[in-house]
């Protein structure tokens, strides 16, 4: 009855010890934003949005140039002029200063907007790749490095670059 007793214990024991490692599943890292920074398609896509942007900037810079010279010569005039002709310049200095806070922030919103446009397909191509080569690999899990604390998994991020072409 004894050894009965002592064999169910060790059978459980073992039997408990073969679920814990078929839990385990086998798990990689990849640094998704070392990818992206090296990403040819997305070297190309900043360079796109940095022109863009100094267009942008250009446009801006001469809008506020605008204003400060016109809102420099309302002041230098406004004692030699009636209050009605003054009224007009400080309304058309309110609407320039309108204006120019609506570009800045439409300016804004679409170099986001193109922003996301070009990188969203990049990532999707990127996603692709890292279950391609993830389930080439046989791992089960596939982590972002570039938030973890822990890396003791293969790192497969040359093979995604590499399956990526480059």
């Amino acid at each position: 009855m004894k050894q009965i007793k002592t064999l169910l214990i060790a059978a459980l024991f073992i039997f408990g010890a073969s679920q814990t490692m078929n839990a385990q599943a086998k798990t990689a890292h990849v640094d998704v934003s070392e990818i992206m920074a090296k990403m040819p398609a997305m070297l190309d896509a900043q360079k796109q949005l940095e022109k863009l942007s100094g267009t942008y900037d250009t446009d801006y810079k001469k809008m506020v140039e605008e204003y400060q010279a016109k809102l420099k010569k309302y002041e230098a005039e406004s004692a030699t002029v009636t209050d009605a002709v003054n009224g007009d310049r400080s309304k058309e200095v309110q609407d320039m200063q309108k204006r120019i806070v609506d570009f800045r922030d439409n300016a804004q919103k679409e170099l986001q907007q193109k922003e996301s446009d070009i990188v969203k397909p990049l990532m999707e191509k990127v996603r692709a790749s890292i279950q391609k080569v993830g389930k080439a690999k046989g791992f089960q899990y596939v982590l972002d490095g570039s938030t973890l604390l822990l890396a003791d998994g293969p790192n497969i991020t040359a093979d995604v670059k590499k399956d990526l072409g480059f």
